[in-house]
């Protein structure tokens, strides 16, 4: 079958998703705002959409930007960042244990407060995994719009809100690493790209999830972690990751009206707030008993999608492997754990009364 030759509406839909993604990152990092690159461009290109352009990034470069976000977070990978690993499987546990109770506190939300039907409220306030959500609830004939503003609406405000929480409880590292300060050289590039993508390929074909994000990171991570590399991609290449993956989120809300997005707007805040207000009590449990640093909890228990939080990561300097370690996690629990709940508590009334 011959490739398809995009045509030249959307090749220019392209080009202006990437000139406003990039025009909003350069001017939240102009401003100083903490994680301004993916914010920024995530804010600048969701208000064109909404604002009915039709924003769009294709899924090859999707792929491309997330094999660099990958690269880039495995560039921070050292020794010193392995200390944690023991407490893991408690963390874990205990965002497991997180993850059912914002899914249920969110459903309990929705129905009372909004006449939500059970179906729909559980898959609106299960955290993460949103493409099998929306596939869910086509399946299940369920609220599709209301769940998509709900999940996206809690992605955006954790994105662009989360960078500016830490940086003003100054949780967040002023400073990156000094290993993201050095480039690697063209060869150790070459490398890099070629280690990540094998991974990344590797992973694709055994159906693993995020597998180009996770390929490339696990790649990047080992041959940084052995030493074999010691810098990372250059300073403009990561920064073109971090607004591309903006970008990407951004355009989630052209698939949304705003006479949907008002809409569904009021539940969507109260969902987020249930769901803030739920996590961060795991989050202060862990503060207490553990000395995990708090940032990466903050970051690792947050309920938003994985590209964005591991995105932020990278651009708050805050521990990738726990970070990303809790939130292929989250994804797989949800991706999981989610039909059963939808089949176990969500069953029409005549059959639950049979």
């Amino acid at each position: 079958m011959p490739l398809a030759v995009p045509t030249r509406s959307h090749v220019l839909r392209v080009c202006e998703t990437l000139l406003l993604g990039t025009l909003g990152g350069l001017v939240f990092q102009w401003a100083e705002l903490p994680g301004g690159l993916i914010s920024g461009a995530m804010l600048a290109v969701a208000i064109a959409a909404l604002a009915g352009r039709p924003l769009t990034v294709p899924a090859p470069l999707t792929q491309f930007v997330l094999v660099l976000l990958g690269i880039s977070l495995g560039s921070l990978v050292s020794r010193d960042m392995l200390q944690h690993m023991g407490s893991y499987p408690l963390t874990i546990a205990l965002l497991a244990l997180s993850t059912f109770c914002v899914t249920f506190g969110s459903a309990v939300y929705l129905q009372r407060l909004h006449g939500w039907d059970r179906a729909s409220a559980l898959l609106a306030g299960s955290p993460g995994a949103l493409s099998q959500i929306v596939m869910l609830a086509s399946e299940r004939g369920a609220n599709v719009p209301g769940i998509a503003v709900v999940q996206t609406i809690r992605v955006i405000i954790l994105t662009a809100g989360l960078p500016l929480l830490l940086a003003v409880t100054g949780l967040s590292q002023p400073t990156p690493p000094p290993i993201q300060a050095v480039p690697a050289t063209p060869l150790e590039l070459v490398a890099l790209l070629a280690a990540s993508v094998a991974v990344a390929l590797l992973l694709r074909w055994i159906s693993f999830p995020a597998g180009w994000m996770f390929g490339a990171m696990l790649g990047s991570a080992v041959l940084h972690g052995s030493g074999l590399i010691a810098g990372g991609l250059p300073i403009p290449i990561r920064a073109a990751a971090l607004i591309g993956i903006g970008a990407v989120i951004g355009t989630r809300f052209a698939r949304i009206s705003i006479r949907t997005l008002l809409h569904y707007v009021n539940a969507a805040l109260g969902s987020f707030a249930v769901s803030v207000v739920v996590s961060a009590l795991f989050v202060a449990a862990l503060a207490v008993t553990t000395s995990i640093p708090f940032g990466d909890v903050v970051v690792a228990f947050a309920p938003g999608a994985m590209d964005a939080m591991l995105a932020l990561a990278l651009t708050l300097h805050i521990d990738p492997i726990f970070v990303g370690a809790h939130h292929l996690a989250r994804y797989i629990f949800v991706s999981l754990a989610t039909p059963g709940i939808v089949h176990l508590f969500a069953r029409p009334q005549r059959d639950a009364d049979d």
